[in-house]
């Protein structure tokens, strides 16, 4: 199966991508009042098709990478962000339209996810803060 690292690896980040601005679309709509539209049938599909693909990938990817790649914690952390994504995503796309929560809500979830995908990048639990922090 690692034969194919570079295939499911590219399948994983082209989901990430496609999951990260989906939502972000669906949020803007959300917050631009067409809330109807952001959680109209087809987005909400085409949603969970792209998270699960998303999901098999990640999976398989840490299936057949060596447990050594994640001994830093950087895959506990970047998942331990993504109910933090999950949920405040879910509040941004149900909150009414231009409100504080909503607003407050959409900052939080794509900041989790920026986090998880630099942590992601960096292969490490602060993501890019390390360099910052003198590590």
């Amino acid at each position: 199966m690692i034969e194919y690292y570079a295939e499911i690896r590219a399948l994983h980040l082209a989901a990430v991508v496609a999951s990260g601005l989906l939502f972000l679309l669906r949020a803007l709509l959300a917050a631009a009042g067409r809330k109807a539209l952001a959680l109209a049938p087809a987005p909400r599909f085409l949603s969970y098709v792209v998270d699960t693909l998303l999901l098999a990938a990640a999976i398989t990817l840490v299936a057949i990478l060596p447990p050594a790649a994640f001994a830093n914690g950087w895959l506990w952390t970047k998942l331990a962000l993504l109910p933090v994504y999950i949920v405040l995503g879910w509040v941004a796309l149900r909150s009414a339209a231009a409100s504080l929560r909503q607003y407050a809500s959409l900052t939080g979830a794509l900041l989790a996810f920026a986090g998880m995908f630099l942590i992601a990048r960096a292969h490490d639990p602060l993501g890019p803060l390390r360099g910052l922090l003198g590590g």
